[in-house]
């Protein structure tokens, strides 16, 4: 079995912001992952990216808040996009004034 693309979407937040989300499963873990999927989401405002969740091959699942680095509890496909979403919604009313 390839990788099979489950998801893929760009979705306009603001006239300064947007999520991109890329989901696939795949026929093995990713090194340092214990699930069957490979992903990566990211949300970029005026053009830098302020938070990523990914599980890059021998990292695992984490994400990047910022310039901050921290180890991601995977669950599934739907509750990862739920963290991220509340993630997004923290720091945007975080970062509301700037």
């Amino acid at each position: 079995m390839k990788a099979e693309k489950l998801f893929q979407r760009r979705v306009i937040l603001s006239e300064t912001a947007f999520a991109e989300i890329v989901v696939w499963r795949v026929p093995a873990p990713i090194s340092g992952s214990m699930h069957s999927y490979k992903y990566r989401l990211a949300y970029v405002v005026r053009g830098e990216c302020v938070l990523r969740y990914d599980n890059e091959a021998g990292k695992g699942d984490h994400r990047h808040i910022n310039d901050r680095e921290e180890t991601y509890r995977f669950s599934s496909p739907r509750q990862l996009m739920t963290d991220f979403f509340e993630e997004i919604r923290r720091w945007s009313d975080e970062h509301a004034d700037d």
